[in-house]
């Protein structure tokens, strides 16, 4: 019998799935390191190979900070199976900081899986995966040289292709909600009034991801409490960062 629970919002677009499923994925493998001896690499191989059983972003979310999910022949050792560690980012994003402003706390219009399904026989499907083609091998030089400008505009337009994707599929959804808009222009405005190097992601929801370097954390802290907390569901947002990866807590472990 195995009963789990988790503080992470559910459903809700905002990835609970990988925190859930990984955590239960490394607590089963932990027990079988203890019994058969594995090797730490082959330990997390096969943790993430589990966790993808449950999602892709859960199979991403054994590593930290930075994890590559999809075989592509910019990356060595990449695999649709598992994922595998990204190791040679900068410095600026081993700290970078993501504030999810919660929009809406409601469960999503549509499941992973069936927004997945979706992509069967959508008329702009081949389109849309040589784009993620060419991003996924971009985003690999900006994160080795850092380059800010071009990492906010690169995430900004997947998350708008993901979201032009549900809005043109058979049958269509629009997962927007009208504060999820006046967020992303409120941050666009911020942008370009301070140069700030601060950019919007989103996953299949309405809750709006803040991302900014460490070194902007005050401002942008300040800037959400002033702009931005209006327009969050009971002025509720998470603070998060990017992490080294999840870690056993010893005391529970038997």
């Amino acid at each position: 019998q195995i009963d789990t629970d988790n503080t992470f919002p559910h459903s809700s677009g905002i990835a609970s799935s990988a925190s859930g499923f990984s955590a239960l994925a490394l607590c089963i493998v932990s027990i079988e390191k203890k019994q058969m001896n594995l090797s730490d690499e082959f330990f997390h191989k096969k943790a993430s190979f589990i966790s993808r059983l449950g999602s892709g972003s859960a199979c991403r979310s054994i590593y930290g900070p930075i994890a590559i999910w999809g075989k592509h022949s910019g990356y060595e050792n990449s695999n649709n199976e598992y994922a595998s560690p990204f190791l040679s980012s900068h410095n600026i994003f081993k700290t970078y900081q993501d504030t999810i402003l919660i929009v809406d706390k409601e469960k999503k219009q549509v499941s992973s899986t069936v927004g997945h399904n979706l992509m069967n026989d959508h008329p702009f499907a081949a389109s849309r995966f040589k784009q993620a083609e060419k991003n996924i091998e971009k985003i690999k030089n900006i994160l080795i040289e850092g380059n800010l400008n071009e990492f906010n505009e690169l995430i900004e337009k997947e998350a708008l292709s993901l979201h032009a994707m549900m809005m043109t599929s058979n049958p269509y959804f629009m997962l927007f909600k009208a504060n999820t808009i006046n967020i992303i222009n409120k941050v666009w405005e911020k942008r370009n009034s301070t140069s700030l190097p601060i950019s919007v992601t989103l996953d299949a929801g309405a809750n709006v991801h803040l991302l900014y370097p460490e070194n902007i954390k005050n401002e942008i802290t300040a800037f959400i409490r002033e702009e931005l907390i209006g327009y969050c569901e009971n002025q509720q947002y998470i603070c998060d960062e990017v992490g080294n990866g999840p870690l056993l807590k010893k005391e529970h472990y038997a």
